[in-house]
Parts: structure tokens; sequence; C-alpha cells
């Protein structure tokens, strides 16, 4: 993992080039009706893989926008068809909303049926134009208001459980896993921040974790792999791939998450029905932020970010370290202010989040005929044509970033390590800029980037240093924590 200097990271600012570039045609086609999109699918999940697939298409048409058939088609996507947006430039159309519509684009060219969620349409799939989007924001966001006391002091409880659990299971076993520790650590967090109450007192008890995944996967079962090698692609493909999961599987587990937020969330449904939102659409809406967008993000994201920072070695955990002691020490504590005065510490966060984005999809249908700018081609695009973007890509843009694919704790350190946080885009949205009802960016922002500096500095306040194994999981990397190495006691 590289360290090298903030001052040779300097973005190759899009800022800078010619206003005008001629149009040029899309290059990169569809194939034939059926075929086509069965081919790529083909080759997304099993031929190419994920990354090969989008590179393979990039050189063989020498430009970062091209069109292709996104995955699941040809069966469950109305319309398969998108162009694929791959670098910094182009990426940001897709918040733009004078340009992009988001209605039903969450998943992509494929949308779960909304039986999974008591038959509304949740915000996450509603366009800002639509009148219920802006409530439901304006809700979450009061909701996220309210608790802004509770972030760190129950995030830190929530933490020091899971360090507990994570050394006994080293010293039972000589490893820990790290993503169960932490789903398990997630869900309750979110739960007691929103309602005050664990979810061990409801009738939840300690599934949560497991009802919320088993949700998760029959959403998203068609745009996954399951990578049994005993399982022959064929079969998976048929199974995963063709016809959609049927939500009766998972409705008692949900209606068991339902239950439980709809007793735990008696004030914030008043609160939505003050606002004009049903009681009932009001809690499906906050199963779904809490366990889909919340739970969902930390789920990939708390893995990713261990992950990086273990495999980056005793250097960056010293620097870490002295850094946060340092703070700590003088601020007399871990407060808000503290937190934001670790410039490393924020970098290494915003670095997990650029090199492994715990959502790496984004789509959206254009509303009118407009031109598209990479960096060195602008494209015409018509209505009614959705844009893909692959943010993995984006925001690894060798014209951007330097050493695009290696993890760099100072990357964003300094004033021209600040310059390149507008490339950051995990968010839906730049990372230099805020959600609003008019937007689509996670109203959770803030509160993402808050838990996983919190993470790192409860983890550097007691370790000094630790070992880990990684792998692939369905959504995001798996991290197995081999050893850890206390800080000394006299600190």
């Amino acid at each position: 993992m590289s360290s090298s200097s903030p001052d040779k990271l300097r973005p190759k600012s899009d800022d800078q080039l010619p206003s005008k570039l001629p149009p040029k045609k899309i290059p990169g086609d569809y194939g034939l009706p059926f075929f086509g999109p069965l081919k790529d699918r083909l080759d997304y999940y099993y031929n190419q893989g994920q990354d090969e697939f989008f590179k393979s298409r990039m050189l063989k048409y020498q430009s970062t926008v091209f069109r292709t058939n996104m995955p699941p088609g040809p069966f469950m996507a109305s319309n398969p068809n998108v162009v694929v947006l791959l670098d910094a430039v182009s990426f940001p159309v897709l918040f733009d909303m004078s340009k992009v519509e988001k209605k039903n684009v969450l998943d992509g060219t494929y949308m779960p049926s909304t039986a999974f969620t008591g038959g509304y349409r949740v915000c996450a799939f509603l366009d800002p134009s639509e009148p219920n989007h802006s409530k439901l924001k304006r809700l979450f966001s009061s909701l996220l208001a309210t608790r802004h006391d509770k972030f760190i002091p129950e995030f830190r409880n929530s933490l020091s459980e899971l360090f507990i659990k994570l050394e006994d299971q080293i010293s039972d076993e000589g490893k820990a896993n790290f993503n169960t520790l932490s789903d398990n650590m997630s869900f309750d967090f979110v739960f007691r921040l929103f309602f005050n109450k664990n979810p061990s007192d409801t009738t939840i008890g300690s599934k949560g974790a497991t009802l919320v995944t088993k949700w998760l996967f029959f959403q998203l079962a068609p745009l996954m792999t399951l990578g049994l090698t005993w399982l022959p692609n064929i079969i998976e493909d048929l199974l995963l791939h063709t016809f959609p999961l049927p939500s009766s599987l998972v409705k008692s587990d949900y209606k068991k998450l339902y239950d439980a937020f709809y007793e735990s969330a008696t004030s914030i449904l008043d609160e939505a029905e003050t606002m004009g939102i049903k009681r009932d659409e009001a809690c499906h809406n906050l199963v779904f932020l809490a366990v889909f967008n919340a739970y969902g993000g930390m789920k990939a994201l708390f893995p990713a970010l261990m992950k990086w920072v273990g495999l980056a070695g005793e250097k960056l955990h010293t620097q870490l370290a002295d850094e946060i002691r340092d703070v700590v020490k003088s601020e007399g504590g871990v407060t808000l202010s503290a937190i934001e005065k670790m410039t490393l510490t924020k970098s290494v966060v915003y670095e997990a989040l650029r090199i492994e984005p715990p959502v790496p999809y984004q789509y959206g249908k254009a509303k009118k005929d407009m031109v598209i700018r990479s960096h060195d081609a602008a494209f015409e695009v018509k209505k009614g044509e959705m844009l893909f973007g692959f943010q993995p890509f984006a925001t690894k843009d060798p014209k951007v970033f330097e050493n695009p694919e290696e993890f760099v704790g100072n990357r964003f350190v300094g004033e021209e390590g600040e310059k390149l946080l507008k490339y950051v885009y995990w968010s839906n949205g730049r990372e230099t800029e805020n959600p609003t009802e008019g937007n689509k960016q996670c109203p959770g922002k803030d509160l993402v980037v808050l838990v996983s500096r919190l993470m790192l500095t409860e983890f550097f306040l007691r370790y000094d240093t630790l070992k880990v194994d990684v792998g692939k999981l369905l959504l995001g990397s798996s991290v197995t924590v081999k050893s850890l190495t206390k800080a000394s006691p006299s600190y």
C-alpha cells in the first residue's frame, strides 16, 4: 500500500477541458434482441466477471462511454440497454436532477417487487419530482437531526461490545470473523439509535441481522452470483437471473421486522402523519431506511474499511494511532471537535469510500436529449435512454487520481488532497455537496463518515496494529482478523 505525498496527488481537473467538443456517436451496441442481453449477462457474471466486463469493452471501444446491456436482463429487465459511464467527468451527470430521472432505478434495469416493502414504492425508488419524496426525505432528515447527540456515545458503546467479542473469538479460535460481528453490531446500533431500545427487547430478539440479510438477498439475488464452484453456471443463472425470487419466501421475516419497527417508532410515525404521510407507509420506509440503506451500507462499508486499513500495514497503523491518541489527549476525549482534527483519519475513511464504495452502481434515465462529456469526447444521448455508472472505475479514474488502484491513506490530506474530494461519489453525490429534498444524495451521508472515523478512532485507542485475511462475499469483502496487538498499558 502506498503512502505517497499528497502534493504528488493533484487532480488532473476536468475544469480545464475545452467547453466545446464535437459530439460523436456512442460506441458499442446491444446485439440481437434476447441473445445480445443474454450474452452480456453471461459475460458479466461468468465468462469475464464484473471488472473485466467493463475493462474489455472500454479497451475495445477506446472509450469510457459506450453501449452495452446490464444484467439481469433479458427476462426481468424490461429494457436492459444502457449507456455506460466509467470516468470522473461523465459519471456526475447521474447526480443532476435536471438531466436524469431516478424513478425506480435504485437497482438498475431491474426493480424488485413492492411486495418486499408492503406494497409501497419507498423513498429510494422515488424521483425527487414525486411529492412523497420531499416529505419522506424531510422525515428522515428530522429523525437524524433529533438523534444527533446520540451518534458518538451510542456508536462508542456498540464498538466496545464489538471489540470485546473480537478479542474473545481470537482467543478461543485463533481468528475472528469480522463481518459477522460487525453485522450484528451494525443492526443493533441502528435500531438503538432510531428507537432508543435494544432489538433484543422486541420480537426481533437476536436475529435482526439474519432476518435483514435474508430479506436483502431475495431482493438483490438477480444482481448477484453465489460463487459456488460445485453449482454449474447455467443452473445458477437459471435460478437467480431468469425470474425474480418470490417475496412470499421472506414475508414472515419482513413482518417481524415491520412489527418491531411499528411498535418502537411511535413518535416518528406521529411526526410522519403530521407531514401527511400514511402511518404504515412511513413505517415501511423506516424499515427500508434502517435496514436496506443504513444497515446494508454498513454491512459493506465496515469490512471494506478494516480490510484496506489492515492490508495497509504497520506504518499507517502507527501514524493513525499517533494522530488519534495525540488529538484525544489534547481535546480531553473523543468528541466531534476531536474527530474533525484527525486529518489522516478522515483521509483514510475517504480513501476507503473511494477505492471500494459500498454501492458501486448508479442509474438514471435521461430526461431530455443532451450531450455528455468524458475527458476527451462528447456524446449525444437521447431522451429516455438509461445511463449507468460503475463507480469503482469513475473513482479510480487515472486522469484524476495518481496510483488509482492503490490504497493511499493520506491521499486527501492537505489543500491539494482536499481538492480531490469532489471526485468521491459514494453517497450518490459529490463528497463536497450535501443532501437536499431535491436530490438523491444519501440523507445519512455525514453520519456514515462520522461512524467510520469513530471506528478507526476507537480501534487505535485500543490497539497498535492488526493482521487480516480478506476475500469476497455476495455483498462486499470478507475480513478475518488473525491477530490484534493491544496498545501499551501506559497509554
